[in-house]
């Protein structure tokens, strides 16, 4: 998959693609419903497929400090699209001079003039151009004046709501894993690097790879059985745990992390790139007035997340 950070002319064998339109924070079931009708239109017409989404969210530039919200970083978007087959992403650049284009500008110089799409798919509720004033039936008039194909995907539900960034994030902040996860076609990711922390699971007998979720929204704070990738590395391959997830309150008030104790594990992880899935909610973060107190807990999370490891279908 070819990457593309700007909207400039091209040149090569991107142009004339057939593009899915959107934020897609999340790559959702609905997310993925647009690109499969991209996909199609793609292959009737021997076009390439791309994805045009945006970077930062566009909620970032218009609410810097509102709490973090995102379900993905940039990086891990691109990795989740790609998996999807996708022959070009076109990560538009968010900035305040994207921001001011009118509907019909971002229309004939973005999508037009710029990527020279064939065809673009967007969900249902898709807003563009300044001030959200673009809406479905405007790209549609805007695409039949400059030339190329519109096409509406509806909105994916099912008996419990809409299939929604928002949904996944309201479940989520829950404690709700699995319905996360019913949205989102698998199992909720937290991606990073493994950091060297406090070292006081080690301490305890639990040594833990220790992730930063700087600008990522914060799923319910406690104890998650959690399936847990090794990406790169000696050790890479996919391993079972128990996280906590949180400010480690028995130790004070710390910076949100995700800390997890891998099951028949001995190793270095430091610097490494894992992927950790939320399989289940245990319980809520406690605050202990003992070490053994907490160690005792610690050992029946992991008892329990074991078993539901072993429950879980994959």
């Amino acid at each position: 998959m070819k990457i593309f950070k700007k909207y400039t002319k091209k040149s090569d064998d991107s142009q004339g693609a057939v593009v899915a339109m959107g934020n897609f924070d999340g790559v959702h079931l609905g997310h993925q419903s647009v690109i499969a009708l991209a996909r199609a239109i793609a292959a009737t017409s021997n076009s390439p497929l791309g994805v045009i989404t945006f970077e930062p969210h566009p909620r970032q530039l218009f609410a810097p400090d509102a709490p973090a919200f995102r379900l993905m970083g940039a990086d891990t978007r691109a990795h989740r699209i790609n998996k999807l087959g996708i022959d070009a992403l076109y990560e538009l650049p968010f900035n305040t001079g994207l921001s001011q284009l009118t509907a019909e500008e971002f229309a004939r110089d973005v999508l037009s003039n710029g990527l020279q799409i064939k065809h673009v798919v967007i969900g249902a509720d898709f807003r563009f151009g300044k001030g959200r004033q673009g809406d479905a039936q405007m790209l549609e008039e805007l695409g039949a004046k400059l030339g190329f194909g519109v096409t509406v995907a509806p909105l994916i539900s099912d008996e419990k709501g809409d299939y929604s960034s928002s949904a996944i994030r309201e479940a989520l902040s829950s404690g709700r894993p699995e319905d996360a996860a019913r949205i989102l076609g698998h199992w909720h990711r937290i991606d990073g690097i493994v950091e060297k922390g406090d070292q006081r699971g080690r301490e305890l007998g639990f040594p833990t790879a220790n992730i930063s979720l700087d600008d990522l929204h914060l799923p319910k704070f406690g104890v998650y059985a959690v399936l847990f990738d090794v990406l790169d590395g000696p050790h890479k391959g996919l391993y079972r745990g128990a996280a906590s997830l949180g400010i480690r309150p028995t130790f004070g008030i710390n910076k949100p992390n995700l800390e997890t104790f891998l099951f028949d594990f001995s190793g270095d992880l430091y610097d490494t790139s894992v992927s950790v899935a939320l399989v289940a909610y245990q319980r809520p973060e406690e605050n202990f007035n003992n070490l053994e107190d907490l160690i005792k807990q610690m050992n029946i999370d992991c008892f329990e997340a074991r078993e539901i490891l072993e429950k879980a279908i994959f």
